[in-house]
């Protein structure tokens, strides 16, 4: 038995030999790589030392019958995605956490909590109990009743950089580099891929026209809220590499139409809230005709994009303070006495506070439901029921993995798993899915992540600049105005909405009203959180209403009694 969602075999110089989508138990289903079959009749280690000669986006489980070994695994970046569970001593698996779990089969307390923290569910957990996903890089071996399940690759940085190269030679061995990367992914359609404005996404259009010959098929969302509309970078970037440009403006109504169904495609909640923008571009593609998309996702945590990389920088500055400054003056003036409380010196004193806290522990601070009173937020029932340190201990364990003495690298590396494995990718591939057509990273490609791990870290962030390496190595390719514009992306503008449209407040504050009957989240909050805080501050609160929203819908599939979790 084998489930194959897709998966590449190294092949020598630079190809590879991809194995086709199947279903498990489908007739004349493709093979898991031989060598890796192989593998699998010496043992573990050899087998997870064959998963770690794959390339290319995979999930697969193979089960052998005449020894009755079970082996899963997952690519580097989790684009594929597989999940498993142990019954009546047997392993079973399959692509979606859903797909293993009965309509009257326990949803996991923990995991709901870790939906309040994370806005979606980190692998391992799923929203089933006894039902798991496989972490990124990772692989499963199941054998005599034992399930062991560890990681078979490491990120491994080499912080110092190779031998010295000059930066002509690495500016034209990464353009080559990325455009095979989308050569190799463009299905010979219509070449079609998301467009933002940033660079990711720009990059990826311009090298369409190189790779493919023609001008790629870009389709952009745009907001009618100020301070949300990128469209004119989206505009610059169609307009330089003459692309055929489509463009959607997402509405209100949109979203009251499109809601239930992106959240209820997902095989667990899932709270991240550009995918509807996703949803309607993939949509607009398949309507023209397009079969797959590439997507820009990952440039930014391959090579140091994300702002919070430069702020956290800030913060690591404090530590180069002698330490007898530190102790003897800073701290028991500005963290020890009143004078810290002063105007001129508040700032001072929040910044010595959180510069003591180490990473990624330092990251939780800016964290939504801790900030709002985890006490204040959750039923108490769903509080008694879960290990609210649980997340930080995940995240500790994430941040320490990767083999760096760098923090932007261990950053980086942290982020392959949550942001990337977690959220953004699931994100692309389930609206895209949804959409009925498929998707692409190019920057996920195995050579692009070798020479980001091989890229000095001091390219990656220098000084407080972001992913200078990047930008520097596509001037003159990129328009400059998107060299220097300031990263969004297709950020929704829900919290302005929902203060503003009738029928989204309406959809907004029955799913709120049903989430607090249900026993996730306290009453009193929610009254609070809609009647208080979303006025005085959309932006900021609508993520909140978003995330209780979408859980509701999503458990609007699974549980459409409106029964209690618990």
């Amino acid at each position: 038995m084998s489930l194959i969602v897709s998966a590449a075999e190294r092949s020598g110089a630079g190809g590879s030999g991809r194995v086709a989508a199947a279903a498990a138990g489908a007739a004349h289903a493709p093979s898991v790589p031989a060598a890796v079959v192989t593998a699998m009749a010496k043992g573990r280690d050899a087998a997870f030392a064959a998963v770690s000669q794959l390339s290319g986006p995979f999930a697969f489980g193979h089960h052998d019958a005449a020894s009755g070994r079970t082996l899963l695994a997952v690519d580097r970046f989790a684009m594929r995605t597989i999940c498993h569970r142990v019954q009546d001593g047997r392993l079973r698996f399959a692509e979606r956490a859903d797909a293993l779990a009965g309509a009257d089969d326990a949803l996991d307390p923990q995991a709901i909590f870790d939906y309040l923290y994370f806005h979606c569910i980190p692998a391992p957990r799923t929203a089933f109990a006894d039902v798991f996903r496989l972490p990124a890089g990772h692989a499963a071996w199941f054998e005599n009743g034992q399930l062991t399940v560890a990681p078979y690759w490491t990120p491994t940085f080499e912080d110092a950089g190779r031998a010295p190269v000059s930066f002509t030679a690495l500016r034209d061995e990464f353009r080559a580099l990325v455009e095979a990367a989308v050569k190799r992914d463009l299905d010979g359609g219509i070449p079609a891929c998301f467009l933002s404005g940033g660079t990711d996404s720009s990059t990826v259009a311009g090298m369409i026209g190189r790779a493919a010959g023609q001008p790629a098929h870009t389709y952009s969302i745009g907001f009618d809220a100020q301070g949300y509309d990128e469209m004119a970078f989206a505009r610059i970037a169609a307009k330089h590499f003459g692309t055929v440009h489509h463009e959607y403006y997402v509405t209100p109504d949109d979203l009251v139409r499109g809601i239930a169904a992106v959240a209820q495609s997902y095989d667990q909640p899932f709270g991240n809230s550009s995918a509807l923008p996703a949803y309607y571009c993939a949509k607009r593609a398949r309507d023209d005709g397009a079969t797959r998309m590439l997507a820009g996702d990952g440039g930014d945590e391959l090579f140091g994009g994300n702002s919070r990389y430069a702020m956290q920088r800030v913060f690591g500055w404090y530590q180069g303070v002698p330490g007898m400054l530190r102790r003897g003056l800073l701290e028991p003036v500005l963290d020890g006495t009143p004078l810290g409380a002063l105007p001129l010196l508040r700032k001072g004193r929040g910044y010595i506070r959180q510069a003591r806290v180490p990473m990624p522990d330092r990251d939780e601070a800016y964290n939504l439901v801790v900030r709002l009173g985890l006490d204040d937020v959750l039923a108490p029932e769903l509080r008694q029921r879960v290990d609210t340190g649980a997340p930080a201990r995940l995240r500790r364990e994430v941040w320490q993995a990767a083999r760096t003495g760098s923090e932007i690298n261990r950053a980086l590396a942290f982020d392959w798993r949550f942001t990337l494995a977690d959220s953004d990718l699931p994100k692309v591939r389930g609206t895209t899915e949804l959409a009925g057509i498929g998707v692409a990273f190019p920057f996920l490609a195995d050579d692009l992540l070798a020479f980001s791990l091989k890229l000095p870290a001091h390219y990656k962030l220098k000084g407080l600049k972001l992913r200078w390496f990047f930008k520097e190595a596509l001037r003159g390719f990129l328009p400059d105005e998107i060299i220097t514009k300031k990263k969004k992306g297709f950020g929704l503008p829900f919290g302005v909405w929902v203060t503003q449209h009738a029928g989204l407040r309406e959809l907004a504050l029955d799913s709120l009203s049903d989430i607090a009957r249900r026993g996730v989240v306290r009453p009193q909050f929610i009254s609070t959180l809609v009647d208080k805080r979303l006025p005085e501050h959309p932006g900021f609160y609508g993520e909140m209403v978003w995330i209780l929203m979408m859980l509701e819908q999503w458990l609007r599939r699974v549980r459409p009694e409106g029964r209690s979790l618990l």
